[in-house]
């Protein structure tokens, strides 16, 4: 098929933190030095924003690098952290516990990270970079000699049954000198890849958390701007990871997450009502009394860290932000490390630029990249935490007591590096475990799953192809139904899976409801068969996050 295309020196997929510091960095070095360069960023959100979610504390440490003259800006950084609480729950009390040195906040701002790249997108856009949101990059364009010449937009109106509809248009291939990935968690052209070029060859199985996000509009005499809490134990039992998050913002506004990581082993465990049920506990519920939720959504995290990371260059491209796992999970922050990966990439995508060091394909030749990276402090930081997170699956209380020596005792200069293990591979037989009974919901603290995916809204073009592909279709039934009770029905947190059966309650199957779909990735995740391909849907498809 003849395809219409364009061409840019860099295309940069996806509008997050870091694929936007590379793009801001890559032009400001092409305006000092007088070196024009084309720089095309696509995302695959109506707007940019429109798929951001995270608690969000930022360390503006990347910011003061990016611009230095943000202060004088008008940077969506306005909650200054004024409290910084770290409590462990039981089921009916808690007790504060001092925050390790990593998880102190102290000059840190609390933020709606979605805003935050709002006014990025509006910086660079000034900067002369193009963004074309609602453009999911479906695919690669190879040169005959398999490097990456560029990417291919979805094609817009192709019907459920395949075939092209009277609102068809095909996608653009977009070529460029240099292809950066920024797709964030779980990236669906980051998977092409990294499988083509065997990326994953020298690392650890990178691992994941889903965290779960509320917005709330709280009653002004609970609202205390600035203050966190971050807490764990209850409900979570001892074996399976995760805590939670509740940040004051202004305007009354308050942030509230959980966060499960996807290495648990009860196939019974469902992450969205573990959040429920942690929002009734008696150190917690009151301040939601009198108030109104306004917003909700769920994305997967990168928890792998420093023994996850990949090989960050291939023929033609390079890795950035969570795509390549750059969390700082004992931090509990992202957004600092996303956007110094951004920041190099940027500075050693202009030097191959300025040095015109091209291969016989044009690409740029990009060993710069991951030099700069292992002498930056982002690479420090990362290997420091290394052993911290995997120590967890041991267990909460060894976790915590491994963590306290490792922080305090080795400091990270540890001899040794901890292993991580595919998440998918964790889920134990249901057999093993009693279902979960958890509680109903009340319609004021706690809700139902439909009533909360509403508040994200989610919207895609029903008349088209599933992206959730099954790629067997007996193992929904045959294994996961049989051996786990489907887990999907669990950990997907927007009711997009149901298993349903005949009037006489006969031949089960499986429903996917990809119409629910949040985009958060993790049943591509968590399928115990590796069975389910999230791939993009259309264009503006997912969820349309405000305020997130």
């Amino acid at each position: 098929m003849k395809r219409e295309n364009m061409e840019y020196d860099v295309v940069i997929v996806g509008a997050g933190p870091s694929g936007l510091s590379a793009a801001i960095k890559i032009m400001q070095l092409s305006k000092e030095n007088k070196l024009p360069l084309k720089v095309c960023v696509i995302e695959k959100g109506s707007e940019v924003g429109a798929h951001i979610l995270s608690g969000a504390v930022i360390e503006t440490r990347s910011l003061e690098e990016l611009l230095p003259n943000w202060k004088d800006l008008d940077v969506p950084l306005k909650t200054q952290v004024s409290e910084d609480h770290f409590v462990y729950l039981t089921s009916n009390s808690g007790f504060r516990i001092p925050s390790p040195p990593q998880m102190q906040n102290e000059g840190n701002y609390i933020i709606s990270l979605g805003n935050m790249c709002r006014w990025l997108a509006s910086h660079a856009e000034s900067l002369g970079i193009e963004i074309y949101s609602g453009f999911p990059a479906s695919d690669f364009v190879f040169y005959e000699d398999g490097s990456v010449k560029g990417i291919l937009t979805g094609d817009m109106g192709v019907g459920k049954d395949g075939e092209k509809t009277q609102n068809y248009q095909s996608g653009i291939e977009i070529f460029a000198k240099m292809i950066i990935l920024a797709e964030g968690c779980r990236g669906s052209l980051t998977k092409i890849i990294m499988e083509k070029f065997d990326l994953k060859k020298d690392s650890n199985p990178q691992t994941y958390g889903i965290g779960i996000k509320e917005l709330w509009e709280i009653d002004p005499k609970k609202s205390k701007a600035g203050k966190i809490i971050h807490t764990i134990g209850w409900p979570l039992d001892n074996a399976t990871y995760g805590g939670s998050w509740i940040y004051h913002l202004d305007k009354n506004l308050l942030s509230v997450g959980f966060v499960v990581g996807l290495d648990y082993e009860n196939p019974f465990l469902s992450p969205y009502d573990e959040f429920q049920r942690f929002k009734t506990h008696p150190l917690v519920k009151g301040v939601f009394e009198n108030g109104k939720r306004i917003s909700y959504g769920a994305r997967a995290l990168s928890e792998g860290g420093f023994q996850s990371l990949p090989k960050l260059i291939f023929p033609g491209g390079l890795l950035i932000g969570d795509t390549a796992g750059f969390l700082n999970v004992p931090k509990l922050k992202g957004t600092h490390t996303a956007m110094k990966s951004g920041i190099l990439a940027g500075e050693s995508v202009f030097k191959g630029f300025q040095d015109k060091v091209f291969s016989n394909t044009k690409g740029i030749l990009l060993e710069r990249y991951p030099d700069m990276l292992k002498e930056s402090w982002l690479w420090k930081e990362l290997r420091k935490e290394r052993n911290i997170r995997p120590a967890f699956r041991w267990g909460r209380f060894l976790g915590l007591i491994y963590s306290a020596l490792e922080t305090y005792i080795f400091r990270g200069r540890s001899p040794w590096t901890l292993n991580n293990h595919a998440d998918h591979r964790s889920l134990k037989l249901a057999k093993r475990f009693k279902k979960i009974k958890y509680p109903k919901y009340d319609g004021k603290i706690t809700f139902d799953m439909l009533s909360s995916v509403y508040l994200s809204n989610t919207n895609h073009e029903e008349n088209q192809p599933s992206h959730l592909q099954i790629l067997d279709q007996k193992i929904p039934i045959e294994n996961n139904l049989n051996l786990y009770d489907s887990p999907e029905q669990r950990y997907c947190p927007a009711g997009v899976y149901e298993i349903l059966r005949d009037e006489e309650g006969n031949n089960p199957y499986l429903q996917i409801n990809a119409q629910n779909c949040v985009h958060c990735k993790t049943c591509d995740i968590k399928d115990p068969e590796q069975n389910i391909n999230w791939v993009p849907p259309e264009g503006g498809g997912g969820p349309n996050y405000s305020e997130m």
